[in-house]
């Protein structure tokens, strides 16, 4: 096939054209400083606001929670950090979970290494959170509680709503990364007890550089950036306006076509599952087989490497990835899979397909019969799989 199939829709997304039309004037007609007081530059701040608002009914929040920042790292770091600095008088103690993405697990252990202390709960073969070993991690100097919405490699939805009771009866924040759930799924912060929430406009057809923190009011956060007053004194520096605008925009259209959205992307997901399982022999699907994100697929594949695949699914013209974009480059295999009970070797073995509503039916087809066709061939040429099949015999 010559056209390009994308299918790595967890690490990045194209940016719809409308929400590119909606930003275009505020990098050259509309291009006030939001905090000037002047006419031209009001309207900016309007349109900062407009775009606050839409996020903010998105989750249910008041608008005034709502907090940009430049993606959801930088919302990951600020919640933790924060979090850390305002509560240290009462405690120094975090709990999260082993399939963090890294922008959590790098910031806990940054944090460990400046004397504060982080459990890191294990979670079922499924990627679920254990509920009973989280209640048991809870200690008097416990300040926060932060586990993601849904796994960004697996696709596993976790228990929010109960794990945010958990935190609401011990008097302790609880944050959630939602990067990869935000516009994928319906949350409500007050129904899920959520106090913290990160999320980032280019996993849900927006640009890139542009996120956000939603800050329940009361909790006691201070700035993480210092400079001016922007952001309710919260975070310093100027409003990024056209990718706020454009944010605003993508997510006015995701939480409109939700529905119609996750039903197409199921219906491609459960082709694509049930394609390869019922063609390529020694393979398992990782995750929560139900309760996982709509577009998300992940693979093991025995016997062979997944960067040996990946690399040549791309000579296909098909776009896919191993687990994280944020760790293409390494060669240690998913801590997300080391965590649900996966071998190393069969870890290593890992192939994630991230679907749109874009894709169709002949793209899905297609890609069950290259993974078909390249898994055999490196399974050709491995030894252990010649030894397997000689064990066998």
């Amino acid at each position: 096939m010559d056209k390009k199939i994308y299918l790595d829709n967890a690490a990045t997304t194209k940016t719809r054209p409308e929400v590119v039309e909606a930003m275009l004037p505020y990098f050259t007609e509309k291009y006030g400083n939001p905090s000037s007081i002047y006419e031209f530059a009001s309207q900016n701040k309007k349109a900062v606001d407009e775009a606050r608002s839409i996020i903010a009914k998105s989750i249910g929040a008041e608008t005034a929670e709502v907090y940009f920042t430049a993606g959801g790292t930088e919302a990951d770091n600020w919640a933790l950090k924060a979090t850390i600095d305002a509560y240290s008088s009462k405690g120094n103690h975090i709990i999260t979970s082993k399939i963090e993405h890294h922008a959590i697990l790098h910031t806990c252990e940054f944090l460990q290494k400046h004397g504060y202390e982080v459990t890191y709960v294990d979670v079922d073969e499924n990627g679920i959170i254990k509920l009973d070993q989280l209640k048991k991690a809870i200690r008097p100097t416990t300040i926060l509680i932060s586990v993601m919405f849904a796994n960004n490699e697996i696709g596993t939805i976790q228990p929010i709503k109960e794990i945010g009771e958990i935190a609401k009866q011990h008097n302790i924040l609880f944050h959630t990364d939602a990067v990869q759930a935000y516009c994928q799924l319906p949350i409500n912060v007050d129904e899920l007890n959520i106090d913290m929430l990160s999320a980032s406009a280019h996993k849900l057809n927006g640009p890139k550089g542009i996120g956000f923190l939603y800050i329940r009011k009361g909790a006691k956060l201070r700035s993480f950036i210092h400079g001016g007053a922007q952001e309710r004194q919260r975070r310093a520096g100027t409003e990024n306006v056209p990718a706020i605008v454009g944010f605003g925009k993508a997510v006015e259209i995701a939480i409109a076509t939700m529905k119609e959205r996750n039903d197409k992307e199921i219906e491609l997901r459960e082709r694509l599952i049930k394609k390869v399982m019922s063609e390529v022999p020694y393979v398992r699907v990782n995750g929560h087989r139900r309760n996982r994100l709509p577009n998300n697929v992940n693979f093991s594949f025995q016997f062979i490497e997944g960067e040996s695949l990946l690399i040549m699914l791309d000579m296909k013209n098909i776009c896919a990835s191993s687990g994280s974009a944020c760790t293409s480059g390494s060669l240690d295999p998913s801590h997300v899979l080391l965590a649900i009970g996966l071998p190393h070797e069969i870890a290593h073995g890992s192939l994630r397909l991230t679907l749109s509503e874009d894709n169709t039916e002949e793209e899905i087809d297609y890609t069950a019969e290259m993974i078909k066709e390249i898994v055999d061939k490196l399974r050709q040429m491995s030894p252990l799989y010649e030894d397997y099949m000689k064990k066998k015999a």
